[in-house]
């Protein structure tokens, strides 16, 4: 196994950590480039889609609208 097959590995396993550290890289860049938020914040995206099996701090989509008839579920 190649250093970069273990550090995808690695990367897999602690997906929400690496979420966490680019939000707070992305917070840092935000201070020192004032005005670049929104090109910030796509960079930031971007990264936490590619690391990891999934981005694990977005919010869940929401659910689904109950059908007609059927009462609403609570969470």
């Amino acid at each position: 196994m190649s250093f970069l097959d273990k550090a995808k590995d690695l990367l897999n396993q602690n997906d929400d950590k690496v979420d966490q550290a680019l939000d707070k890289a992305g917070d840092m860049a935000k201070q020192k480039f004032a005005g670049h938020d929104g090109q910030i914040d796509a960079i930031v995206d971007q990264a936490q889609q590619r690391t990891g099996a999934g981005d694990t701090t977005q919010a869940p989509p929401p659910a689904a609208p109950p059908a007609e008839g059927q009462p609403p579920t609570q969470p």
